[in-house]
């Protein structure tokens, strides 16, 4: 049956509406025409035309109800009111809502952007990189590309044979078969240049025991590593008899690291992936709905994987920015999957809505977040970029690239997803778990307790962050030593060898590029300087350029922190002419361009976060106390990392070895991940609360129910990035462990101190000031609004 409603045309150009709610249908009496019924329960408002009308389509259920009885659904005229009052969807509301009406087509573009950048990814451990570890425009860059050039490519990323008799000499017998193959091999890489047989007094041991056989740099850093993963397992197989063939040298080094740390990525996935798994049931509560994450997260990294393949066609990219990818993707794909597949089972199970409305209602709401969320992670990688290096800008790019991916999965194809699972998303559900509910009631008494008692909470978090943070004044950094190499490791092997036939400084050998004529003054400087203890003869240019390359052996191991003085002792005495180089030279450089750029990072980071906060939520204080407060989780996790790291504490239960300082690039590069990690959290706790502060009115209720109602998913989404990082402190070499150890301690922080014990107090302390905006402020920033009709 259908009613038709027809409004009188009224004297003033207001509209009316009609309301129609429905109670049960029987989809068997559905005509084919009709493209769309609403679902039961669900109120819907039309909005009539002064003199028009409308037809409500009423279908009603077999039984008594369809022979005259009560009716199910009840049609009333309202009273003319402003057309404002209708509901809307905003542009993300609209954007899922667009999705599910073209799920076809979106489907497809998903389909096509996996299997397309999908053939590439298997191939992204070979494509990419391991070099960029350099200080663009520095001296050293600037000697080592001259060697190249200029000197047969006996450059810093040369790679050096190492073969060792444990008994006899190498200059006859099966040592000098064994020198003369290697050299053979060598020569007949094309990728290599000039090949340098072991010279008595500079390459071959006093004993006779230990040569070098110099294989000069034909190709950049990047392809350097490559031919060293190419020919170090046939070098090795040299070894016999007694005689011991180990390749060395920088380009070994970063090759041995490479496939040390990819063997740790691998085995922390294996434990990391069941223990993901485990919590997202748990936090959940459905199987199906639990494996949303993942789904989302495989089609981020796969995206991401094909696209830095492609990328690295043009511009090198370091393998390190595909493993900071893949933490990423799976550790925000979890989080933003978990905001709105929550949002979307409360909007259309707790409420009652059509999917529809249901997609329209998340989307306007955690879609919303997760889109400020994730582009707060994207500006704060973003200054990353500030760094001059290969290697730093790869990685945040990478990393970047998975944002990317991962939130437009999460706003297309996700909500694509749930609309078509729609309730069966709680299939294989917990028993005691409520799917529909949204605020947690443990959360809310928590909300309750912490409003209550806001000064014990607030100032017992912020003295343990403090007293973790202090260490951090004492915090040494360093560029990475031999020592992160596994003991077997081929160039941690030639390394010693190198170190005990010919002295401490030999691995780290300066190389001096001046002209011809300050060849002599060059040498000799260099001769009378203490931290000098041998230099050889000028060599050459071997294409008759006038220029000479002097190298001198400190009398320091390469990570001794001496070395750094002598070098700046060096490049003021030497002549105007020279250049210091050599492969420790340019990690000093680089380790001093990071101290210059870290201030610069961390600024720009807290100055775009906060203004991107300030936008999002339209109030200044609370921007800059949330913005403030990611600084204590930061700095208390950098104070554990001295602990473990620099004093050598829990050493022997996590399996390293200590270098007596932190990785030069980790308080650069990780304080713009723990703060992008910290930041994602804030917008998911503030937004909910600016939500509520938007619909009551209420302090308390703003900072209750942002509690109550993101809570849940911050401490779920916690845990998990927790277990993913600890797991990567478990195994292989030791960047990795830092890594594992400084993130994971972060976010065990912030997620669970600062976001959900220090955050909501200062929400409770500031009151209603934590959301007011000046009138000056107001009219200059965009309106966005998170409360939902």
């Amino acid at each position: 049956m259908s009613i038709s409603v027809r409004t009188p045309k009224p004297a003033s150009a207001s509209r009316a509406r009609t309301r129609a709610t429905v109670s049960s249908y029987d989809a068997s009496r559905v005509a084919p025409s009709v493209k769309s019924v609403l679902s039961i329960g669900f109120s819907c408002r039309f909005t009539i035309p002064p003199g028009g009308s409308a037809t409500v389509l009423i279908i009603t259920p077999r039984g008594d109800n369809s022979k005259g009885g009560a009716t199910v659904a009840q049609t009333t005229s309202a009273a003319p009111e402003a057309a404002s009052h209708t509901w809307r969807p905003g542009p993300l509301g609209r954007l899922g809502v667009w999705v599910t009406e073209h799920r076809g087509g979106v489907g497809l573009v998903w389909i096509a952007i996996v299997i397309g950048l999908g053939v590439f990814a298997p191939s992204v451990e070979k494509s990419l990189s391991g070099a960029g570890w350099q200080a663009d425009g520095s001296e050293s860059v600037a000697v080592r590309d001259l060697a190249q050039e200029h000197f047969g490519g006996n450059a810093s990323h040369a790679i050096q044979v190492v073969v060792h008799a444990t008994d006899g000499s190498l200059e006859s017998g099966t040592g000098a078969r064994v020198v003369a193959e290697v050299t053979r091999i060598l020569e007949d890489e094309p990728r290599l240049a000039e090949v340098i047989a072991p010279v008595p007094g500079a390459s071959l041991s006093p004993d006779g025991r230990t040569a070098v056989v110099l294989a000069g740099a034909g190709v950049d850093t990047n392809e350097m590593v490559r031919v060293a993963t190419d020919l170090k397992e046939e070098l090795q197989g040299l070894s016999a008899g007694g005689v011991e063939v180990n390749p060395t040298g920088s380009s070994l080094l970063w090759s041995d690291f490479n496939e040390a740390n990819l063997d740790a990525m691998l085995t922390s996935e294996m434990f990391s992936w069941p223990v993901t798994l485990a919590i997202l049931v748990l936090a959940f509560g459905a199987l199906v709905a639990a494996g949303l994450p993942l789904l989302l997260t495989l089609a981020g990294l796969v995206a991401s994987a094909g696209s830095l393949v492609l990328i690295n066609e043009v511009v090198p990219v370091s393998i390190w920015a595909m493993n900071f990818a893949m933490m990423f993707a799976l550790a925000l794909g979890i989080d933003y999957a978990l905001f709105l597949v929550v949002r979307y089972r409360a909007a259309r199970l707790g409420q009652h809505g059509s999917p529809r409305q249901a997609i329209a209602e998340t989307m306007d709401t955690a879609g919303k977040a997760v889109l400020l969320s994730g582009a707060t992670v994207l500006v704060s990688l973003s200054a990353v970029m500030l760094v001059p290096s290969p290697s730093f800008r790869s990685m945040a790019g990478g990393i970047m690239i998975s944002v990317v991916f991962v939130l437009a999965a999460t706003l297309t194809l996700l909500p694509l997803v749930l609309f078509k699972l729609d309730g069966r998303i709680n299939r294989l559900a917990l028993p005691w778990v409520k799917v529909g509910e949204h605020r947690s009631p443990v959360f809310a008494r928590w909300g309750e307790h912490l409003w209550r008692r806001p000064a014990v909470w607030g100032i017992g978090s912020t003295l343990v962050l403090l007293v973790l943070a202090a260490p951090v004044l004492g915090l040494k950094t360093g560029m990475p030593s031999i020592k992160v190499l596994p003991e077997d490791a081929s160039a941690r092997l030639g390394y010693e060898q190198v170190k005990d036939a010919f002295g401490p400084g030999a691995p780290g050998m300066l190389q001096v590029v001046a002209d011809g004529v300050d060849a002599d003054a060059t040498s000799a400087a260099l001769a009378a300087d203490p931290g000098i203890t041998a230099v050889l003869p000028a060599m050459p240019a071997t294409d008759g350029t006038d220029r000479v390359l002097v190298q001198a052996m400190p009398t320091v191991d390469p990570s001794d922190p001496a070395l750094p003085d002598t070098v700046d002792r060096l490049r003021a005495e030497l002549p105007d002419s020279a250049l210091v180089g050599g492969a420790a030279v340019e990690n000093i450089d680089l380790t001093d361009q990071l101290h210059r750029s870290t201030p610069v990072v961390v600024g720009v980071v807290l100055l775009l976060g906060f203004l991107l906060l300030l936008v999002a939520l339209q109030a200044p204080l609370i921007s800059l106390l949330g913005t403030l407060a990611s600084l204590l989780s930061t700095a208390a996790a950098f104070g554990v990392a001295r602990l473990v790291f620099q004093e050598g504490h829990g050493a022997g239960l996590l399996g390293f070895e200590s270098q007596g300082f932190l990785d030069a690039w980790a308080p650069v590069f990780f304080f713009a991940m723990i703060f992008a990690i910290a930041m994602d959290y804030t917008v998911f706790l503030l937004a909910s609360a600016k939500e509520h502060w938007e619909k009551s009115g209420d302090p308390r209720e703003a900072m209750v129910g942002a509690v109550a109602h993101s809570g849940r998913v911050i401490f779920a989404a916690g845990g998990v990035m927790v277990a993913v990082f600890f797991t990567f402190a478990l195994s292989g070499p030791l960047p990795p462990k830092e890594m594992g150890v400084i993130l994971g301690v972060a976010v065990l922080l912030d997620a669970f101190l600062v976001r959900l014990v220090l955050l909501p107090v200062l929400l409770r302390v500031s009151g209603r000031a934590a959301w007011a905006t000046p009138a000056w402020l107001r009219r200059i920033l965009p309106a966005i609004t998170f409360a939902h009709d």
